[in-house]
């Protein structure tokens, strides 16, 4: 058993061979990399799924053995300082490392083809591996010094991956704001360890914990200091978690590619914050003032997020929106001390929305076939519709994903979001009450993304072109009352796809070929029945079209693990403990984390009876808003309700602006830190650089000005001559005396 222990240190370093030697191979073969540069995709897939199979043996080890294992070796040594490196496999690391792997082959398998026709296509893959080994070995580290420099490297590779396309400058600067923006909470994470080594004079997590709870319990240590320290640390994980009130980053994250939305920012990275604090657990346990402060960022989180998620016309934005809700989630739990419902939020959340996020890719990567790269038409909602009959597969696993996030049982989601949900009664009934909320707002924003995207017609093509400015908030995102036009018969030909230009194939996929001049023709010929701007100039699907098998794979894959990975958080017939908590069990000696999970069945379903019961609610209001045939019948009797009663429609339209308002323009917070922090920076840079130039510099300046001419006038007054150097002495002697007699009489 021991043996697989020994060899866990292979776990970080393993997928660190494929930038490696890409990076080898560009130095010395360049020719021969770029040609043959779709085995590095399988490559990373390869060494990856070693990975993973090594991470599922030490699962299993654990569940069966309740063992956890610790090595460390001695890096410096230097009177009574050591620095030691090592890794530690425990629950939340192989839990961790599990949901790493296995999230990641899925991504790099569906990205072999969305990425397939960029020319970054082997920096995309060595940049991907790159975090593969950043995030694991954060995940393996035995001590504080270790988490920080693989913290640093996760936040490099987000950085990298963010600015992917860097010639783009949206994507310059959300590379920039995330860097920035991190850069705060990675300094609060350094203070903070370095303000524990010096309470406790250790770095190891063990020492660590075990030192401080007895300063603590012995009362020989500033209880202000400590609480300041602990902040710190949370400092870090509140950033990288996108957290209020550093979370302004992560939409802006969504400018890099989808994959990487769906690897590093709703699966993995972004989960690195709340791995630290349930790390880091048993330091804030001991500290109330802490616990409440992350349960109460954990709450603010969770609604910010929703309600902000609510306006978003963009579709990755509105699901990075959703990520930070859920995170809030975890965050809230954590700071409960649920460890168990965290962790297990974590899990079924992670492979949830990274279904979600590869789905949306997948939306995207279709219309993309019709707008060329336009995020504005391409991610745009709005300008969708109707897509369930042109990409069946995608809008199935879409579904299913949105199902679980909205706690809609027996997936993922409803699980774990219940557990948290429950918990937050016996802890604070208002939190309680804005869980409850929150959790009908999340059915509410993602049906809403749901049936924008899929529901009604296509509306690239058919559009509202009336040009009546509606007042109301029903109409801002709604597709108008006209019905489709009857159409020839022949536009169904439309639906098939054709380019006559690049075409585009993937490692585990077959070539397109491209249609025959004599239906491209055709095509053209019924370009008059649709309204497409510079159609003879472009080349592109008419229709949004499936995505290919290795993309549609990885969306099977993950809706399958939708569907089943929250079953093990429930203990089954004829089992003492669920399968969770049997993995979690070592953590009661390590962590000293709280695991009493014994449900009452009866209870759990009165609970849940009323969850998912706000949760139809939300789906239900979402349907009668967006749903064409429904959303006409609401718009028209409200409209007719509230036209008797002139001075109250006034009034509903105007709240619900504020309203659509407040969620449309991010909560007005970008905007607060644009004018407070950014202009008020720079404000003060050009006041102190005023203050330089025009004062220090002009006094220094009038300095030597003033010697220069003192020196001009003196040179002319010697001469050379004793007798004018002896008269001019007595003469200063003379006026000295004078000016000093005259004081003496005055």
């Amino acid at each position: 058993m021991e043996r697989i222990y020994q060899y866990a240190w292979i776990i970080p370093f393993m997928p660190l061979l494929v930038p490696l030697l890409i990076g080898v191979g560009l130095l010395f073969f360049p020719t021969a990399t770029k040609n043959f540069r779709r085995i590095w995709a399988f490559s990373s897939i390869f060494l990856l799924s070693i990975v993973m199979i090594f991470s599922m043996k030490l699962s299993i080890e654990q569940i069966n053995t309740f063992f956890s294992y610790q090595y460390v070796w001695s890096w410096t040594i230097n009177n009574d300082f050591s620095l030691e490196f090592g890794y530690l496999i425990d629950p939340l690391t192989s839990i961790m490392s599990m949901l790493i792997t296995t999230v990641a082959i899925l991504v790099l398998f569906y990205s072999d083809n969305y990425m397939s026709h960029d020319q970054g296509y082997l920096r995309f893959f060595a940049y991907m591996s790159f975090f593969n080994t950043s995030m694991l070995g954060l995940v393996t580290s035995s001590n504080l010094v270790q988490i920080y420099f693989f913290w640093e490297l996760v936040g490099m590779c987000s950085y990298l991956l963010i600015g992917f396309w860097f010639t783009r400058p949206l994507a310059a600067n959300a590379c920039q704001k995330s860097f920035v923006t991190n850069r705060v909470g990675d300094f609060g994470l350094l203070v903070g360890i370095l303000g524990f080594y010096w309470i406790t004079g250790s770095f190891e997590f063990g020492d660590l914990f075990e030192i401080f709870n007895n300063l603590i319990n012995k009362n020989e240590i500033n209880f202000l200091f400590c609480i300041l320290c602990t902040f710190f640390l949370f400092a870090g994980a509140v950033a990288k978690s996108a957290q209020f009130p550093l979370h302004v980053w992560l939409p802006d994250a969504m400018e890099g590619p989808t994959p990487i939305s769906a690897l590093i920012h709703a699966a993995t990275m972004v989960a690195a914050g709340i791995f630290l604090v349930a790390r880091l657990l048993p330091l804030f346990r001991v500290i109330p003032y802490i616990m409440n402060g992350i349960s109460f960022i954990g709450i603010i989180t969770v609604l910010l997020g929703a309600t902000l998620a609510i306006a978003q016309k963009d579709i990755k934005k509105s699901l990075a929106y959703s990520t930070m809700s859920q995170l809030g989630y975890m965050m809230l739990a954590l700071g409960m001390d649920s460890y168990r419902a965290a962790l297990f939020h974590l899990i079924t959340h992670a492979y949830s929305k990274a279904l979600l996020f590869l789905g949306s890719g997948s939306i995207i990567h279709s219309m993309e076939a019709i707008v060329g790269y336009s995020p504005e038409k391409s991610q745009n909602m709005v300008l969708m519709g109707g897509l369930t009959r042109h990409v069946p597969i995608t809008k199935t696993s879409f579904l299913i994903g949105t199902l679980s996030l909205c706690g809609i049982p027996p997936l993922a989601c409803f699980w774990s979001k219940d557990e948290i949900l429950n918990d937050t009664w016996s802890y604070s009934t208002i939190f309680a009450i804005l869980a409850y909320f929150t959790a009908g707002l999340t059915a509410f924003y993602m049906f809403r993304i749901y049936l924008l995207v899929f529901e009604g017609h296509f509306n690239m093509y058919f559009k509202n072109y009336s040009g009546k400015k509606n007042s109301s908030f029903y109409s801002l995102s709604l597709w108008g009352k006209e019905k489709l036009q009857t159409i020839n018969k022949n536009f169904d030909l439309l639906n098939f796809s054709f380019r006559n230009n690049k075409e585009r194939f993937s490692f585990f996929s077959k070539k397109k070929k491209p249609l025959d001049e004599n239906f491209q023709k055709m095509v053209q010929s019924l370009q008059s029945f649709i309204t497409i701007t510079d159609f003879e100039k472009r080349n592109f699907y008419l229709y949004p079209q499936e995505s290919d098998n290795t993309m549609l794979f990885s969306l099977i894959l993950l809706s399958l693990f939708t569907f089943f990975i929250g079953f093990i958080g429930i203990p089954f017939k004829g089992m003492d403990l669920d399968i969770l908590t049997k993995w979690l069990t070592p953590s009661i000696n390590i962590l000293h984390v709280n695991l009493d999970y014994s449900p009452d069945w009866y209870e759990f379903v009165i609970n849940a009876i009323f969850s998912v019961s706000i949760a139809y609610l939300g789906i239900i209001i979402a349907f009668f808003l967006y749903k064409p045939l429904y959303s006409s019948l609401i718009n028209f009797d409200l409209i007719n309700f509230f036209s008797k009663k002139g001075s109250k429609r006034i009034l509903w339209d105007k709240i619900l602006n504020v309203l659509y308002n407040w969620s449309f323009n991010r909560g007005y917070i970008d905007s607060f830190y644009e004018t407070s922090l950014i202009k008020g920076v720079r404000g003060l840079a050009q006041l102190v650089y005023f203050f330089d130039r025009r004062i220090i510099d002009e006094i220094l300046n009038g300095f030597g000005v003033t010697n220069f001419f003192v020196g001009e006038s003196i040179k002319y007054v010697g001469g050379g001559r004793i007798s004018s150097y002896l008269f001019l002495y007595f003469f200063y002697v003379f006026i000295f005396l004078l000016i000093y007699y005259l004081f003496l009489v005055l």
